[in-house]
């Protein structure tokens, strides 16, 4: 039997997954959120709300990662940016050529070293599920970045195509523009573990909505069903 990440709080586990999804699936501050639930006879003050949403989010995360549907092996990759602790960090992103979000990196920097350091991650998170194409805008430290990748993971062969064609990359830039207004007020965040707590949390509901995930049932009945689903091994 599993430990029961649920054990020794207030509310049941229905109340805390719905009050998480709530947040990350739609454009609510804490506040809404908490407002919302005492509409329903349930009361929560919006601190716990926070503190709900950074512990069950990445946990939901970490449960549905192994129902994730890989399949796009052309990526498209940006950055954008949000606000942490009063200053602008580089959020990288990236999303295959159906839509499908692969991964997410925060820095401070939007350099080379940022670029390779989230690449490499992007693909090993991915494991097998490696790129045959990566496209991107045309920053120069992509080009170096990609072929230094080649030479890591394949040095005879340039396993991976580079494509620099700004118009190419409309499809990551349209899914920023989709995140960002689901962001909303949310766009600035006080710490970058918190930053980073909340976008995993949120990039996987909107993973699970978009479809991107097998045993899912369509419409929002089937999100309800499988997040719940992803606990019930617990007891």
């Amino acid at each position: 039997m599993r430990h029961d990440p649920f054990k020794g709080y207030r509310f049941p586990r229905e109340v805390i997954l719905l009050a998480v999804r709530w947040y990350c699936r739609f454009p609510l501050s804490y506040q809404d959120v908490s407002d919302l639930l005492a509409e329903r006879g349930i009361t929560v003050d919006r601190a716990t709300v926070f503190r709900r949403v950074q512990k069950f989010g990445p946990e939901i995360a970490r449960r549905a990662y192994n129902h994730r549907s890989w399949r796009g092996l052309n990526w498209h990759v940006d950055e954008t940016y949000i606000r942490v602790g009063g200053k602008w960090r580089y959020l990288w992103r990236a999303v295959e050529h159906t839509g499908q979000f692969i991964d997410f990196r925060l820095t401070a920097r939007r350099d080379a070293r940022a670029a390779k350091a989230f690449l490499k991650q992007a693909i090993e998170n991915v494991r097998l599920y490696r790129p045959v194409s990566i496209c991107t805008d045309k920053a120069p430290g992509y080009r170096k970045v990609i072929q230094d990748l080649n030479r890591r993971y394949d040095p005879h062969f340039d396993s991976i195509l580079h494509i620099d064609r700004k118009w190419r990359n409309n499809r990551i830039e349209s899914d920023h523009a989709a995140l960002k207004r689901l962001l909303g007020m949310r766009q600035s965040f006080r710490s970058l573990r918190s930053a980073k707590a909340t976008v995993l949390a949120i990039e996987t509901i909107r993973t699970i909505r978009n479809g991107h995930i097998s045993n899912k049932a369509p419409g929002v009945r089937g999100e309800i069903d499988f997040v719940r689903n992803l606990f019930c091994e617990t007891a």
